[in-house]
């Protein structure tokens, strides 16, 4: 996983890179109860929204105890449960992080975390494994004056923790960092951070809203002390929407598209490639039942109206795609369902494909499954 490497302080100024990690914390002080249940949620939720899964990135396993032997054990059981988590590794003692991280293996953990008091230690223990080194301070000097101390002993991979257990503090402390770093060009804050809602709350709503800010104002990594689908979902569907490049429209290719296994009599649908209205759309037919074909016409990423405004979703273009789509090998009818708001093009339609009778769709997709289901080829 890749955090950091941002350049601007504002999405829309160009774009945000790496979108926010999200985590959830085990300790070697939890029931195996506890820990296989946030092992398994970490496995099983995940959505996909227009394309993309979504889901939790990593998983914190921290030495709570103190105990070496109780700290590796865990991690293995991390490791083998969670196959495509990744591991942040947590303990006062460079000892057993040493242990941990070689069981890790080839799975790169990062090692959490330097202080004032032991970032010798630490800075070797990171070295010798190839690890990143996490940096926390007591305040944001403290966390410059190790970071400082790392960068001269030639660490290049750092992520930092100020030590802020507040919404304001570390709200502050994020900005701070980010700021000083792309404005000031300051070095020893010139690299992600890492914040724990699941330290400033007991109350998972609360930390749910608290993540939300810090994923809003350049977190590199957040970790929560749970995940569970209400408060995950959101929390991933804002970092989609934060972290999805403004300048570059989501789209999905141009093609025709079966849905619940079209034969020749399946009625045909036609749509832009703007991606939520095509997984929208695509959902609706599927939850209808019925097969269709649906066509997709290349916009260029706009939404129907926006492309038919910008003469990118004309007659004339439907019509060449039409009949270099393959569309008419496949289905024996010729009628073409378009959507409702283009009503006003039927007639221009009807000219350019003359074999073809446009049926006009709804204008909302939601209604779709119960057109489909009425619908009939045009005798």
């Amino acid at each position: 996983m890749t955090i950091g490497g941002e350049t601007c302080l504002y999405r829309h100024e160009k774009r945000f890179e790496n979108p926010t990690g999200i985590g959830v914390l085990v300790t070697n002080a939890m029931s195996d109860a506890d820990v296989d249940g946030r092992i398994e949620r970490f496995n099983k939720l995940r959505y996909e929204r227009v394309g993309v899964m979504m889901k939790a990135d990593c998983i914190a396993v921290k030495d709570e105890k103190n105990d070496g032997a109780s700290f590796k054990a865990l991690v293995e059981k991390v490791l083998s449960g969670a196959s495509d988590a990744k591991i942040i590794l947590m303990s006062e003692t460079p000892a057993h992080l040493a242990d941990a991280a070689a069981a890790c293996g080839e799975r790169t953990p990062l090692i959490y975390a330097a202080t004032a008091d032991n970032a010798d230690d630490m800075s070797k223990v990171a070295n010798d494994a190839g690890c990143p080194l996490a940096v926390r301070g007591k305040n944001m000097d403290d966390t410059i004056a190790v970071s400082e101390k790392l960068i001269a002993a030639g660490h290049k991979d750092l992520v930092l923790d100020t030590g802020a257990r507040s919404v304001r503090a570390a709200f502050e402390d994020n900005v701070v960092a980010r700021k000083a770093a792309i404005t000031q060009k300051y070095k020893p804050l010139g690299f992600p951070t890492i914040n724990f809602p699941c330290e400033m709350t007991d109350d998972p709503l609360l930390e749910a809203m608290i993540a939300s800010v810090m994923i809003a104002k350049y977190a590199g990594i957040v970790i929560l002390s749970d995940l569970q689908g209400d408060i995950l979902f959101p929390l991933l569907l804002e970092r989609l929407n934060i972290f999805t490049d403004p300048q570059r429209p989501m789209v999905v290719q141009e093609d025709v598209y079966n849905i619940n296994g079209p034969d020749e009599n399946s009625p045909v649908l036609i749509t832009c490639n703007f991606s939520l209205t095509y997984f929208i759309v695509s959902g609706e037919i599927e939850g209808s039942k019925v097969p269709s074909w649906l066509l997709i016409k290349d916009t260029e990423g706009l939404s129907v109206l926006t492309a038919w405004a910008a003469g990118k979703f004309g007659a004339d273009l439907i019509a060449q795609f039409i009949k270099k789509s393959g569309i008419e090998d496949k289905v024996k009818h010729r009628e073409l369902i378009i959507p409702g708001y283009l009503a006003s093009m039927k007639g221009e339609l009807e000219e350019e494909l003359s074999e073809w009778t446009i049926t006009i769709g709804p204008r909302e997709a939601g209604h779709l499954p119960a057109f489909l289901k009425e619908w009939k080829p045009a005798a």
